[in-house]
This record gives C-alpha cells, sequence and structure tokens, in this order.
C-alpha cells in the first residue's frame, strides 16, 4: 500500500517473530514475513496474489508494476512464487522507501522500486509492458482521486499486454459506493472486470477492502478458479462476475477527471 506522510513505524508480531507491521499514523499498511515472503497476512493481498497465481502458469516468470509500494509485500511474493520476474514499485513517499529499504531489505532480485507518483510514472511508461498491474494506492485512507478515473485506467490498459491483469485494491464500507464506482470505471474501459471480497462486505456488513480485476481481453479472468480460492480463504470471500457485477455497479457512474476532482 502507499502510504501516506503521518508517522511511520515497524512494529514486530508477538504471535510470528519474524512478522512486521508498517504503520502510518499508528494505521496499519503494510505486513510483511521476513522468513516468508509467501507468507500473506492481510486478507486482501491474499485475494490480489490469487490472482496473480492464477494469471500465468505457476513459476512463469512476469512483467510487474506495483503501484504503492509500502513495505514491498506483493513484490516479495511474486519474487518468491515466479522467479525471474521483472518488477517495478513506484511509491511516492521516500521515507517508506528509506525505511523499508533499511530495516526490510528486499533480498530477492529483479525488483526496480521508483519514488514517484503513481499517475506520473503511467503515463511516462511504454505501451504493452506489463502483464500485471497492481494498485494499492491510498493517502489518508481514500484512493487518490486523480489514480481511480476513467482516464487513468484507460493509461493502464495502455500498459497491459493483450493477456495483462490490473488489480486495484479499493478500502470501503457499506454501501460500497467507492467500490461500485470504481467497478464502473474499470468495465468502462476493460471488456472482462470482477470483484472479489469478503462475503459479509458484499452484503454490506463491514468496512474492509474490496479487490477488482480487469483485462481488456473477454473472458480473461479466471473467475472459476479465483472464487474456488477465495471460498477456500481464512476469511471467506466470494467473487462478482457478469451478471453479478451489473447488480454490484447499479445506476453508478464511471469516475472521469472532471468529477474525481
Amino acid at each position: 500500500m502507499e502510504a501516506t506522510d503521518d508517522r511511520l513505524d515497524l512494529v514486530v508480531d508477538p504471535a510470528r517473530p519474524t512478522g512486521r507491521t508498517l504503520l502510518a499514523g499508528g494505521v496499519e499498511q503494510s505486513y510483511v514475513d521476513l522468513a516468508d515472503p509467501t507468507y500473506l497476512h492481510f486478507e486482501y493481498v491474499r485475494r490480489m496474489a490469487a490472482v496473480a497465481d492464477l494469471a500465468a502458469p505457476a513459476g512463469d516468470p512476469l512483467d510487474v508494476l506495483h503501484l504503492g509500494g509500502g513495505a514491498l509485500t506483493l513484490p516479495r511474493y511474486v519474487a518468491a512464487t515466479r522467479p525471474g520476474s521483472a518488477q517495478v514499485v513506484v511509491e511516492r513517499d521516500p521515507a517508506v522507501v528509506d525505511l523499508v529499504t533499511r530495516e526490510l531489505p528486499l533480498r530477492q532480485p529483479g525488483v526496480e522500486i521508483r519514488v514517484d507518483d503513481a499517475r506520473q510514472a503511467v503515463t511516462a511508461a511504454s505501451a504493452d509492458g506489463y502483464d500485471l498491474v497492481f494498485a494499492d494506492i491510498y493517502r489518508a485512507a481514500r484512493m487518490p482521486p486523480h489514480v481511480a478515473t476513467v482516464a487513468f485506467a484507460a493509461e493502464i490498459a495502455r500498459l497491459l499486454r493483450p493477456d495483462g491483469v490490473y488489480l486495484v485494491n479499493v478500502t470501503d464500507l457499506p454501501p460500497l459506493l467507492l467500490a461500485r464506482v470504481q467497478a464502473a470505471t474499470l468495465r468502462a474501459v476493460f471488456a472482462d472486470v470482477c470483484v472479489v471480497a469478503d462475503r459479509r462486505m458484499l452484503r454490506g456488513r463491514r468496512y474492509g477492502n474490496v479487490v477488482l480485476a480487469a483485462a481488456t481481453r473477454p473472458g480473461r479472468l479466471p473467475v472459476t478458479r479465483l472464487a474456488a480460492r477465495a471460498r477456500r480463504d481464512p476469511v471467506p470471500g466470494a467473487v462478482l462476475h457478469g451478471p453479478t457485477v451489473d447488480a454490484f455497479v447499479g445506476g453508478v457512474r464511471p469516475r472521469t477527471d472532471d468529477t474525481g476532482r
């Protein structure tokens, strides 16, 4: 997760001595296990990782862009599960980069970290360069509007290869308006979109994270296998796709640069 300008702290997990939680302003931002990069503590990170696992044959290296670095949880995971992957991490807060590289050094090769604004980095990047793009970008507990619009989604689509997949983490609370708007926004650009979340969230019973996956090729997303993974998660989830995404979006409109300001 891209952090904020608040005070940064690293806390040892008393239940897992090699676990570390990155806090920004006292709020949990990222969790890593220094001994096991495949251990994913937060449910939404497991859901994003599940899509990454199913996006290509197991172990195949991929070209990956991470928008929002945090403690580099997903870059570590991809490096461990798909050795040889080339990854770029864009994190706007240099204090986060300094703390994480000093206290939680990334030992796997193939990861480049850049300090930049996510939209500026995406706009400057070459087309057709990535198989996966992860977006976990938050400032003051909200997704910045300039990375949540149709224009930004179109820039992401430009970066992806024909079979590429875009993954977005949205933190929301009932009635999940932010997630619904973001789903509508992605559907304005991408041919295939699905929603993955805790079943209780989708029923409007709790605050938490919604993961959106999008692809430019119709039928690209591994929805059936992803649903099976979501059901087996320690926090069981559900996948919305096709008509159930239609119902989830309802009548909300995509966010544009004009409405996103």
